[in-house]
């Protein structure tokens, strides 16, 4: 009996309009106490380039950032999804950092992939261990942000990012309190999950995101009286996500928009290996290569395109396929 020919999935490698998850924008009131847990404790890497004084910081976790200005602390309402690549010394790191974070904010529990982590100003961490089924062929980055949001806005924030975006999107039922996803990058998310609990007052953290038609959600922002700042020839700002149809406010959260000729888009970020140390050291190995080896195998059974123009190329696309190219 003969096999089944095999297909490529083509929408699996589809992106939707907004292709990055940048950084998140949190500020903090001590960056001792910030580099104590940040750095030190979850094993990131100060950004060696940009922002290196005490009004600053930026923090690199893979291809994505935090930023932390100087200031009372902003607490982001939900919770922030890191990838790390090693469990245990990720939890060894987190006890050192006890003491000189004791009296704050600060407590981590184990989880059954990492750990459940607050920050000495009480914004919340999932940290996972690498799964590239889950978050992609990652070992170090910021694959979602989840956001606690009233009851029965789900499906009108999906509609919001469909309609002003582009934005790929889809719904969980499933979850603990329906959540609406909001493709931001490949393997990246935000997370809108409903809660019917008492959910904080806005603070004005924010976050950042690239997008490639830059033009069309800004004027459709604009149309809505919703941007909210005129940054630069390659960002804009909005704060509220609204209903499409009424236009009345769901949940508030800043978007730094940015369009992807912007000069920082795909910038390489430094993120150091933090099990480096005077005691246990390998030469070579100071940086931390974030993304995992992806396997693109061929698939077996494809049936040959046979139309008339590819068929006048085969000697051609033969002679390709023996060259493993």
């Amino acid at each position: 009996m003969a096999a089944e020919p095999q297909h490529y999935d083509r929408e699996a490698e589809d992106l939707g309009n907004i292709v990055m998850l940048e950084h998140v924008n949190l500020q903090v009131p001590d960056q001792s106490l910030a580099s104590a847990f940040y750095i030190s404790g979850l094993g990131l890497t100060r950004d060696p380039y940009m922002n290196t004084g005490l009004a600053n910081m930026w923090v690199n976790v893979g291809k994505s950032q935090f930023h932390l200005p100087a200031g009372e602390p902003w607490v982001l309402r939900g919770a922030i999804g890191l990838v790390t690549p090693d469990r245990d010394a990720l939890l060894k790191r987190l006890d050192d950092v006890r003491k000189p974070l004791a009296g704050t904010r600060f407590a981590v529990a184990e989880t059954h992939d990492g750990a459940a982590v607050t920050c000495p100003w009480g914004n919340r961490f999932n940290l996972h261990e690498p799964d590239e089924a889950r978050f992609g062929a990652i070992s170090l980055g910021m694959p979602y942000l989840e956001f606690a949001v009233p009851v029965d806005t789900a499906d009108g924030i999906a509609r919001f990012y469909r309609a002003m975006f582009g934005a790929q999107t889809w719904m969980n039922d499933a979850d603990a309190g329906k959540t609406a996803y909001v493709g931001v990058g490949h393997k990246q998310a935000l997370r809108f999950r409903e809660s019917d609990g008492p959910l904080a007052a806005y603070d004005g953290h924010h976050i950042q995101v690239y997008v490639q038609n830059f033009s069309g959600p800004y004027r459709e922002l604009l149309r809505r009286e919703l941007v909210t700042e005129e940054s630069n020839a390659y960002q804009y700002r909005f704060e509220h996500i609204v209903e499409v149809d009424t236009n009345e406010t769901l949940f508030e959260l800043e978007h730094e928009i940015r369009s992807m000729t912007h000069p920082l888009y795909a910038r390489p970020l430094v993120n150091r290996n933090p099990m480096q140390s005077q005691q246990s050291y390998r030469m070579g190995d100071d940086d931390w290569v974030w993304e995992t080896r992806r396997l693109n195998p061929r698939l077996p059974g494809v049936p040959p395109i046979d139309t008339p123009r590819a068929q006048a190329l085969k000697a051609r696309r033969a002679a390709r396929a023996a060259r493993g190219m």
